[in-house]
């Protein structure tokens, strides 16, 4: 495709003719022909925001089609995209006169905005939703919607300022990213330049200059690189094709402003792109380019042995020039460059009959069918727009099963999403994960490369914690662990619903009777599908409802009745109601050993990760559902900054009872010089002092070293410590610490 610059020239019908004849494709120029003499008429006095005849936006995107090698019925349908949404043509009428192919394809890009919704978001949702459906059916759908998104950025100038920030963000977080998941580059690169111009100008503006002020040494510096190459390769390689690139304005928006880094601190701005026959000779070029140039430390990537799930491949390395400066190497065979700029768009010809190249196109766009499923059981459309933004973003890790099973998922996400993606029940069993074979806490990113192997349990009451969400980047596994809440936890989630719920009311100053919020809820549920108040509070509970909106409703409804019974006092006045009294102070009763600040009788437990006894500084969190976990006030788990943290409100005051007499369990680390007798006498020791024993192991580790892990009962820090004092005096015990 030509520069940005060239691409904003309007076009004729004589240019898309052509562009047709100049592709070399075999064409249907009499349906293409009828196509645009039907839109051209049905769009006669229309203009768009530049003052252009509306017929330029049908065919621009039609032009666009044909660069992307699309065929006769999807150009006819780009051509016609808008006629049905804005003017007097009906899909029957389109059907009849060009094919049942070309109205289903319209239908796919046409927008439902007749159809009411409460809020912008989900008609937005309920469009994205509709248009993959139809891709799911026929991939020329999206390729058709990328095509009209495209023109359309790049002819923002001429929209108001905030309709420019708004397609830009939508351009930005749905459309590119979509475009990215088909490996459509030349699309989605452009759709990100362009948005990123009106999201952030300053910064936009910024890297052109910078890289304008750099182009004639930049142009230098790779046509020279290339030189050296082509010296080294054409002897030995046959056919080499060798070509140059700068990385988009976006990817280096990305590394500067998000990653903090400057423009010489990006190593892949240039890059030279080396094309030849066969996957072999990929691997040959790779050799000569180590040979000719200082690679750097893992900065290489193999596409080609494990290929993105956007059908990417190539090999990537990044080298240092003989002038000391980095650039990348992508090395790729004719066919995967032709997939690399063109993605899907490239092998959608199943169309065509061939039916083993359907099977692949299925395969393809499993994810789509997959977000469908998982939008269906949550029914909340507008999880469609968190899952492109979260799961279809470019950046992405490849990890491996201790088999060698390749797992794809987007960075930043966690050893839980990886367990998620293998399977539902691995997640769910899931207690601990193992990193490159070290056991890893729960909210560990995983990067690319790694060996991920996850520890589960054959327990069946066991499964996955509420916190989770908090910490899992992707929607598929955020929405397995609803579901599991939605079904295993019912009575939980309507405890916790309800807590979520009357906390916001609270919040924002909404005082109502208990029947009264059934009431409502009721009312509010029969639009959610749900019957009963406790369906509501459950649905709210495990995630399925978003509270935001279910506020704006009982907000209204409240007002309502307010404004109701306001008006019914002033018309009667009635006896004046007296004040009512004061409730007396609550009397505070410890549970479990521990007073809580402002709560009587409240379910407590003490925390896992830090496990406090009794003289420990502390502090109570409360939980949805399970009372108040009581942490260390030293935990790693407990902010340092309260005011900070995002649920401050959570956290709250929390000490001892001076008359504790409870028991609790405590592990220690006894660390010793390696002898024969040393388990022995460290359990004849505790057995001694008359204590408890839950487990007891021991490990050996380098040097002679052993680590043994004791967990046992005891009344509190004091008697801990007499405790520890008395393993200290083991023969070659070394140290003894609480773990």
């Amino acid at each position: 495709m030509p520069e940005y610059e060239i691409k904003n020239e309007v076009k004729t019908y004589e240019d898309l003719r052509a562009l047709m004849e100049k592709s070399g494709h075999e064409f249907d120029y009499d349906l293409i022909d009828r196509a645009y003499h039907v839109a051209d008429e049905a769009h006669k006095g229309q203009v768009r925001n530049s003052g252009d005849p509306y017929i330029v936006h049908p065919l621009a995107v039609a032009c666009i089609l044909v660069e992307l090698g699309m065929d006769s019925e999807c150009i006819a349908a780009g051509l016609l995209h808008d006629v049905v949404e804005d003017t007097e043509w009906t899909l029957p009428q389109i059907s009849k006169v060009f094919g049942e192919t070309v109205a289903h394809l319209i239908d796919g890009v046409t927008k439902l905005g007749k159809i009411p919704y409460s809020s912008r978001e989900e008609q937005q949702a309920e469009n994205i939703r509709k248009m993959l459906i139809s891709m799911s059916e026929d991939i020329r759908v999206i390729i058709i919607k990328l095509a009209d998104r495209l023109h359309n950025v790049r002819t923002l100038q001429f929209k108001p300022p905030q309709k420019q920030r708004d397609v830009a963000l939508e351009s930005m977080e749905v459309y590119a990213p979509i475009a990215h998941r088909l490996g459509i580059r030349a699309v989605k690169e452009e759709i990100e330049d362009r948005s990123i111009q009106y999201l952030d100008p300053v910064a936009y503006h910024e890297i052109k200059s910078a890289l304008e002020k750099q182009s004639h040494d930049r142009e230098a510096f790779i046509q020279k690189t290339i030189e050296q190459i082509r010296g080294r390769l054409q002897p030995m390689i046959p056919n080499v094709y060798l070509t140059g690139r700068v990385k988009s304005i976006n990817g280096i928006f990305r590394k500067m402003f998000l990653q903090g880094k400057t423009l010489e601190e990006i190593y892949d701005v240039y890059a030279v792109r080396v094309i030849v026959d066969s996957v072999a000779d990929c691997y040959n070029v790779l050799g000569v380019i180590h040979d000719m140039f200082q690679p750097i430390p893992n900065r290489f990537k193999d596409y080609i042995g494990t290929p993105k799930p956007n059908m990417y491949q190539s090999l990537h390395t990044t080298v240092i020039s003989r002038e000391g400066l980095p650039f990348e190497v992508q090395i790729r065979t004719w066919e995967m460059h032709y997939t690399a700029e063109y993605g899907i768009a490239a092998h959608w010809k199943y169309k065509l009959g061939m039916g083993g190249e359907r099977n692949s196109m299925d395969e393809r766009l499993a994810w789509v069918r997959q977000m469908l499923e998982e939008q269906k059981e949550t029914g909340d459309a507008t999880d469609i727009i968190r899952t492109i933004k979260s799961d279809l973003v470019p950046e992405e890790v490849f990890v491996f099963t201790p088999k060698g099973q390749v797992i794809s998922l987007p960075a930043g996400s966690t050893v839980i999403d990886f367990a998620y993606a293998i399977h539902s029940a691995v997640g769910n069993r899931m207690i601990g994960a193992k990193v490159d074979k070290r056991i890893v806490p729960l909210d560990t990113k995983v990067h690319t490369g790694e060996i991920i192997e996850i520890l589960t349990t054959k327990d069946a009451t066991r499964g996955p914690s509420r916190d989770w969400l908090n910490i899992v980047k992707t929607s598929e596994a955020r929405n397995k662990i609803r579901q599991w809440f939605k079904k295993e936890k019912r009575e939980e989630n309507i405890v916790e619903g309800r807590s979520q719920l009357e906390k916001e009311l609270r919040r924002n100053g909404i005082e109502m009777t208990d029947e009264l919020l059934q009431m409502m809820l009721e009312t509010i549920g029969r639009h959610k599908s749900c019957a009963t108040a406790d369906d509501m509070f459950a649905a709210i509970g495990y995630g399925g409802i978003q509270l935001w909106k279910v506020l704006p409703r009982v907000r209204d409804e409240w007002l309502k009745m307010k404004k109701t019974a306001e008006a019914a006092v002033e018309a009667s006045p009635a006896a004046p109601v007296p004040e009512k009294p004061a409730a007396p102070p609550r009397a505070r009763k410890a549970a479990s050993g521990v007073l809580i600040e402002g709560m009587d009788n409240c379910l407590v437990k003490f925390s896992r990760c830090c496990n406090p006894l009794p003289g420990d500084e502390i502090i109570g969190f409360i939980t949805r559902g399970y009372g108040v976990s009581v942490h260390k006030r030293s935990c790693t788990n407990v902010p340092q900054d309260m005011a900070a943290c995002q649920e401050p409100e959570r956290w709250v005051s929390a000490r001892w009872e001076s008359d504790v007499q409870e028991e609790f369990k405590s592990t220690l680390e006894i660390m010793a010089a390696d002898r024969s007798g040393l388990l022995a006498d460290v359990t004849q020791q505790l057995f001694n002092m008359h204590l408890f024993i839950h487990s007891l192991n021991s490990r050996e580790l380098k040097d002679g070293v052993a680590v043994i892990n004791a967990t046992i009962t005891v009344n509190g820090r004091d008697h801990l410590e007499q405790v520890i004092n008395r393993l200290k005096n083991v023969k070659s015990v070394q140290s003894v610490r609480r773990s």
